[in-house]
């Protein structure tokens, strides 16, 4: 199990623990699930790396810990 911190750069950060195993969509189904945002309507991604739905965090080489950005479209 590993934590993962989103920022939505509006003041909430949001704190999720899933599996490496996991896909991005997956973050997004717990992200939306804390949040009440619909998953389809969130957008996650470091720096100018928008992260697609169908990789794994573990192909993204995200770890315990470690800082993303959360946007709403």
């Amino acid at each position: 199990m590993i934590e993962v911190v989103l920022n939505d750069r509006l003041g909430k950060k949001v704190r999720v623990k899933c599996n490496e195993d996991d896909t991005i969509g997956d973050l997004k189904k717990l992200v939306a699930a804390q949040t009440g945002t619909r998953a389809d309507k969130i957008r996650i991604q470091k720096w100018y790396n928008i992260y697609k739905d169908h990789i794994t965090l573990r192909d993204y080489e995200i770890h315990d810990g470690m800082g993303l950005e959360l946007y709403y479209s």
